[in-house]
């Protein structure tokens, strides 16, 4: 468990914030679909004194010396990883999913080259190609998008799109769409173009690891991820591949190309939740998550809440606030002062701006991590249909509050008393 009392002493100021920010986690339901919690081992890791060591290089290669116990945690996270995943090859060093992004575009392409990714306002991720991010910066980024009718994947107009733009890479996975992604069929489209296929699985990872999700590995060329999200690791990003060559390039770019020293703390951590994900229960966690998205998609259908796609296949989903009257971003506003955390989306067609959307992003990694079960998200789905159908009513807002804190009062945080 947590003990601040170090903390209090050295520093009050911090420690009243992690202290309030505690309180907010116990009290509140998590519904952010890339947060999770972690477990105490893995909270016990990354506040080690690895944090202490610089480590630079790649096991038996540091620049540094007195990197003899470093580097037989890095060599445990490697292996676990490829393990879990069934990977040829592995780098934990990337500090998060974006610099594993970056690291893996790098290691294949060069400035300027042509890059196809899912649309951002469609359920792709910032780092698939947006104008604002590095991808969109230092790639000639064009983009896919899903079906506006039925919000699935078109994979047609995927192939036509590569087929026209001819890209060096295309990027598969996504962080807002709701069903099971056809890796093969992108592989099969990358092939026919000539293209690198990089897949990005942070979301599902979890998934893909306990078999609740087709795997990436052995059909992308290059596939990143999270540590964090439905893997339950610490934040933190990876890269596999099944290709030696491709290893080699993806390790130099990594360090000295894109980074400095690794963080050791944060390795380790990433090294005990890859062994929790060995574990026989942690499939049973999996089936769960989804178990309860779908459950909670259909309490939101069931209650007139439209959810794109019509319900979820995995982690994740979104329900268009829109059609209740309420933009994304005042039904995330209003939610959080009930004690409820979503993000606000942008949905497929989307008519308001990428800032207010008409979208929210619901997903169910981390109540179930605390025990949720779907009776349990049912209630939770009934509530924030109660918030937003009377976003002003004072009294209603009032009781939602109360009937969270009853809620979350059976379910414990983990690392948390």
């Amino acid at each position: 468990m947590v003990d601040l009392d170090i903390l209090v002493q050295a520093d009050p100021d911090v420690a009243a914030a992690i202290q309030k920010e505690q309180r907010r986690q116990k009290e509140g339901i998590e519904l952010i679909a890339s947060e999770n919690y972690v477990s105490p081992a893995v909270l016990t890791a990354v506040g080690t004194v690895l944090t202490n060591k610089y480590a630079e290089g790649l096991p038996g290669k540091r620049y540094y010396g007195g990197c003899e116990y470093v580097d037989i945690v890095e060599n445990i996270a490697i292996d676990r990883v490829k393990q879990l995943f069934g990977a040829g090859f592995a780098n934990v060093q990337p500090h998060s999913g974006a610099s594993a992004n970056l690291a893996a575009f790098f290691s294949v392409l060069n400035p300027g080259d042509k890059i196809l990714g899912m649309n951002l306002s469609e359920g792709g991720h910032l780092t698939h190609g947006k104008d604002v991010n590095f991808s969109g910066r230092f790639f000639d980024a064009h983009f896919y998008g899903v079906n506006h009718e039925t919000g699935l994947l078109d994979y047609d107009q995927v192939l036509r799109v590569a087929k026209e733009v001819r890209p060096k890479a295309i990027i598969s996975g996504a962080s807002a769409y709701s069903r099971t992604i056809d890796f093969k069929r992108f592989r099969e489209i990358a092939d026919e173009v000539g293209a690198f296929l990089f897949a990005d699985i942070a979301h599902i990872a979890g998934l893909i690891a306990a078999g609740e999700h087709p795997t990436a590995v052995g059909q992308a060329h290059i596939v990143t991820s999270t540590a964090h999200k439905t893997l339950r690791g610490p934040r933190s990003g990876f890269i596999m591949t099944n290709d030696e060559e491709l290893a080699a390039g993806i390790d130099k770019t990594v360090f000295p190309g894109m980074q400095g020293g690794p963080l050791m703390h944060v390795i380790a951590g990433k090294a005990v939740a890859f062994g929790e994900a060995l574990q026989p229960s942690y499939k049973d966690y999996a089936k769960q998550i989804r178990a309860n998205a779908a459950a909670m998609a259909k309490a939101f259908e069931d209650r007139g809440v439209p959810v794109i796609s019509g319900g979820t296949d995995n982690h994740l989903f979104l329900i268009n606030v829109n059609e209740l009257g309420i933009s994304g971003r005042k039904a995330e506003r209003i939610l959080d002062t009930v004690g409820i955390s979503t993000n606000r989306n942008t949905i497929p067609g989307e008519t308001r701006s990428a800032f207010q959307t008409s979208g929210l992003r619901i997903g169910t990694p981390a109540v179930t991590t605390r025990g949720f079960q779907e009776s349990d998200v049912e209630t939770v789905a009934d509530l924030m249909v109660q918030v937003l159908r009377n976003p002003e009513d004072e009294a209603v807002l009032a009781s939602v509050r109360q009937n969270v804190l009853n809620l979350t009062a059976n379910f414990g945080v983990p690392g948390l008393a």
